[in-house]
């Protein structure tokens, strides 16, 4: 679950050296030698990174501000590499949108680090660390999910799923959100395919109590809670709740008739 890193730069030698380090890496990739061919490959495919060469001209922070502007590039990392060292330059491209900056010549390893480390900001579905939630424990790595000593079995995409919303916590994630990001966004299915696998995933969880840990946000998508609703409401919440159940079970009693 590495992810795919888009290599922009113009050097046919700093390509192929990044090609090299970053598919040892487990990472998949894709190059382009301008701005014009990296539009061409992030419209076919979605990158999760990009390392973006920078000559200091404006177009190469016109392409970081495309990128956030459209909702499907919106998540993409981009981590700007240039020769240009000075303050106002790391400035002007950490505000166009950029999330890391680089300066040439770099070290591969120090790269590396950097790339792990916006990925873990900007795509933490793409780690292998093993979640544990409420008793739950999902694990990316073996694909298994376990409650307590038992296997949850499900299907592949229920797991991505999963995983995907305990990656994303407590944020409202819209239908078209996730079908771009378990389905892909070049799958042409229809946003009810999201509320089929979230009913097939909610009825996996249920025997063991956590399947109300994924709520519906009317009219927008769903939220992953990473604890039962009760737990998060106060004692009073019950008690008031309890007064106004007395409440209701009380019946008018017809006269003549003694109360029980």
């Amino acid at each position: 679950m590495q992810g795919t890193v888009l290599i922009v730069d113009s050097d046919a030698g700093v390509r192929s050296l990044l090609t090299g380090n970053l598919t040892l890496a487990g990472y998949r990739i894709a190059c382009a030698a301008s701005l014009t061919e990296a539009e061409e490959v992030v419209r076919r495919t979605r990158p999760d990174v990009a390392l973006l060469e920078w000559n200091g001209l404006t177009p190469g922070l016109l392409f970081v501000r495309q990128m956030r502007c459209r909702r499907r590039t919106s998540d993409m990392a981009v981590i700007v590499v240039s020769a240009r060292a000075g303050e106002q330059e790391r400035i002007t491209a950490l505000e166009s949108g950029a999330d890391d900056f680089v300066t040439k010549p770099f070290s591969m390893r120090e790269l590396l680090a950097r790339v792990r480390a916006v990925l873990r900001r900007r795509a933490p579905q793409l780690g292998e660390e093993v979640i544990e939630v409420a008793g739950m424990t999902v694990d990316p790595s073996s694909q298994r999910v376990r409650a307590g000593e038992d296997d949850i079995p499900m299907r592949k995409n229920e797991f991505r799923l999963l995983h995907f919303f305990v990656t994303h916590a407590q944020r409202t994630l819209t239908r078209s959100k996730l079908l771009d990001e378990i389905w892909g966004d070049n799958v042409f299915v229809g946003e009810r395919t999201v509320d089929v696998h979230v009913r097939r995933l909610r009825r996996a969880l249920a025997p063991s109590g956590h399947g109300d840990l994924i709520q519906t946000v009317r009219g927008v998508g769903y939220r992953f809670c990473s604890e039962p609703l009760s737990a998060a409401l106060p004692a009073s919440y019950f008690s008031v709740t309890a007064m106004a159940r007395g409440r209701d079970q009380r019946r008018p009693v017809p006269l003549g008739v003694n109360a029980a």
